[in-house]
């Protein structure tokens, strides 16, 4: 690195191991700086789709990594230009500050970690200024009679280009960024002063005036395909339907991220039509509208799927293609005065240019096949049908085969599963468990260990769907919405008249939503094991909407321990550390109990004539044994009210769907927005949905712009 360390004066008191680091240390870092690009443009924008906590820390570790470690060895180059102002070799070092500004800039596939990063934008404003005054004065000290020092120019563009593109998407993707590019131009309304001088002057002359209204509604648009482009989308490109209606109605997650309203008629046109889509449609629709929020947030997308992206794109290429090209031209001849050490040195060098070439014209070649594969461009592709198009998708299918990228995965398709009774019995073995107590971490992860996830049945959105679709009939005006989303399970009570089941209503209707989760999870699982004996004698739609409920009871208590920012505010987490200590105490007088099963029938077992409140009083939030009654209640319906399991198993899970609707409308955008990163949430699907067939708080009460005019009649005298 520093070639004055290597002077024979330095041999007799530096050791050879600090000598060797002194050499290494900073082709060490331009090197895993370039690593480090790889990973996070190859990796970077797959957690839309992928839920795995490996990923997700390697993502993490190495985004943070990686400016620190471009920072760290442009500071080194920065101070090593001191002792080689006159170093003819040094020229080719001085081409790596450069790319670690491009380094800098990041990869288009992902800009920001999480939405924090967006609110720094400034701070990145203010780091692009300072890195490129390093890179700039590495290359002013370098710049010396060898015609090397051209080819940093193009590179320092790059790099600007680079970071310019990755700050202006940070700012982009920002809370006040985002509104703005969704807020429409200011509106003054139509001229008062000219209209109230027209008035007056008419007035004068002895014209009788009078005022009419001027509903100036747009018409509905039903159709999403009766405006521009080809009604007949290109088959040939796979979703093209999708693709589609997720631009189509794009504008309203737009607008429910933002914490924004939107139209009047964008609420009815997108209501009309899901009402008519089917469950497929609806979902794959929502799958791309959150794809494009995601790409908007988190990636590039803001500038590279732009005219201007191109146009930038194109440049940053050929900066970088030109300069390797006079770089291999250049490098040839030049003359050297060094002695043995100093030639392998140059060769390292050499070679370590090389790389940062080669590596950031693939690293370009890899995000232009990605953008080719992304919803955007195949949006486009889906509008136009001729040969050319044809050949186009083919080599792009060609890529994504070779690279494994698809546009129609979009998010993991999967829900999370967490289980009280499960968690309390610790039925998972964990690894070096001793280990993470004495270290005091495992409480740490302790509840990580018993989350699971499992796949979101096709069974389970159409059930979603067709709930949601029957609640739209109802969603006239802005209060009925408003009624819609405050209820959480009494609708389905009142309409399945099991309401007047004293513990069945009071679980929903006087008690506080966290509280209900948990009583419903427990009575849920109660009544799940209570029915495996006669699981033979179930029939199919009995089997599968008990299946349904476990799934959704298993999601919210999730949301409720692990992620309870997604739901209303309460005291879910206190409740469920109590109920888990009344479960707890329980097994430690049964220690023979080792399966869910057996504990869910002692619970049964438990006489729970009186209420629990009377006997513990106030002091301990559990609701095990509440829950137990509420279990009882539910399974007395098939004997005091002669309903069939079937008819039980179908009010339960449309209660859980009614209580996962209500957590989703009282979700704000930002949180939702935060966990498109996850591999995307079920609860996020939900309230997109819930908004597109107008069961959402978020749209314009008025149907149109009402104007005034006038209209003048002469006075009759």
């Amino acid at each position: 690195m520093v070639y004055s360390r290597e002077s024979k004066s330095d041999n007799h008191n530096t050791p050879s191991l600090e000598k060797e680091w002194n050499v290494l240390e900073l082709r060490i870092l331009v090197a895993v700086s370039l690593f480090l690009q790889m990973v996070l443009i190859f990796l970077g924008n797959r957690r839309k789709h992928i839920v795995d906590k490996r990923l997700k820390l390697l993502i993490w570790f190495t985004y943070l990594s990686a400016d620190w470690v471009a920072t760290v060895a442009l500071g080194i180059l920065s101070k090593d230009t001191k002792d080689h102002k006159t170093d003819t070799n040094f020229v080719i070092m001085a081409i790596w500050a450069p790319f670690l500004l491009v380094h800098l800039g990041g990869p288009d596939t992902i800009t920001a970690y999480s939405l924090e990063d967006n609110q720094l934008w400034p701070r990145h404003m203010l780091e692009l200024l300072y890195q490129l005054a390093v890179a700039v004065y590495v290359v002013y000290r370098s710049w010396n009679t060898n015609p090397l020092k051209y080819v940093t120019v193009p590179i320092v563009m790059a790099g600007i280009i680079k970071y310019g593109e990755r700050t202006w998407s940070l700012r982009s993707g920002s809370s006040d960024g985002f509104r703005e590019s969704i807020l429409p131009p200011p509106d003054p309304g139509p001229n008062y002063a000219k209209f109230m001088d027209d008035y007056t002057a008419k007035k004068e002359e002895g014209y009788h005036v009078t005022l009419d209204e001027i509903n100036e509604t747009t018409p509905l648009v039903l159709d999403p395909n009766s405006q521009g482009g080809t009604k007949i989308p290109n088959t040939k490109i796979p979703d093209c339907q999708a693709l589609r209606d997720g631009f189509k109605f794009y504008n309203i997650p737009e607008c429910l991220f933002a914490d924004l309203i939107f139209s009047f008629q964008d609420h009815k046109s997108s209501q009309y039509f899901f009402q008519d889509s089917n469950w497929k449609d609806a979902f794959k629709a929502i799958e791309v509208e959150l794809g494009l929020i995601y790409d908007i947030l988190y990636t590039k997308a803001v500038i590279t799927y732009s005219y201007r992206g191109i146009f930038l794109k194109s440049v940053s290429f050929f900066c970088t293609l030109s300069a390797l090209i006079a770089f291999c031209f250049l490098h040839k001849h030049n003359v050297y005065e060094l002695d043995d050490e100093g030639y392998k040195h140059r060769y390292y060098d050499l070679v370590i240019t090389f790389v940062l070439f080669v590596g950031a014209i693939l690293l370009e070649i890899y995000a232009v096949i990605v953008l080719l594969s992304s919803s955007w461009v195949m949006n486009w592709l889906s509008k136009h049908t001729n040969r050319r198009v044809d050949l186009l998708y083919r080599f792009i299918s060609f890529c994504q085969i070779c690279f494994k990228l698809s546009h129609t995965i979009r998010w993991s398709n999967q829900m999370s599963q967490f289980n009280l009774i499960r968690f309390c019995l610790k039925d998972e073995p964990v690894k070096c468990i001793k280990l993470q107590k004495l270290l005091r971490i495992y409480e740490f992860f302790e509840k990580s260990y018993y989350q699971k996830t499992k796949q979101v049945s096709e069974g389970l959105k159409e059930l979603i769907f067709d709930q949601l679709k029957d609640k739209s009939k109802e969603a006239e005006d802005i209060e009925a919405c408003k009624t819609l989303c405050a209820h959480r399970g009494d609708r389905v009570l009142n309409r399945w008249r099991c309401d007047n089941v004293c513990e069945i209503n009071q679980s929903i209707k006087e008690v506080e939503f966290d509280q209900s989760i948990l009583l419903w999870h427990i009575a849920t699982d109660l009544c799940y094991s209570s029915d495996d004996d006669e699981s033979q004698n179930i029939n199919h739609i009995a089997l599968q909407s008990r299946e349904k409920s476990q799934l959704l009871s298993d999601y919210m208590i999730y949301l409720l321990v692990v992620c309870p920012f997604l739901l209303p505010n309460g005291i879910g987490q206190i409740r469920f550390e109590d109920t888990c200590a009344e479960v707890d105490e329980l097994l430690k007088e049964r220690k023979y109990i080792k399966e869910r099963s057996q504990v869910c029938k002692m619970i049964l077992r438990v006489n729970t004539d009186i209420l629990p409140s009377e006997v513990k009083g106030d002091r301990s939030k559990s609701v095990l044994f509440d829950a137990c009654r509420l279990a009882k209640s539910l399974q007395s319906l098939e004997t005091e009210e002669n309903w069939s399991k079937e008819r039980k198993w179908e009010m339960i899970s449309h209660v859980w769907v009614e209580m996962l609707c209500h957590a989703a409308s009282q979700c704000r955008g930002l949180q939702h927005a935060k966990q498109l990163t996850q591999g995307g949430e079920l609860l996020t699907h939900v309230w997109l949905l819930m908004a597109h067939l107008g069961i959402t708080e978020q749209f314009q009460i008025s149907k149109g712009h009402l104007q005034t005019a006038y209209r003048s009649v002469p006075s009759i005298l």
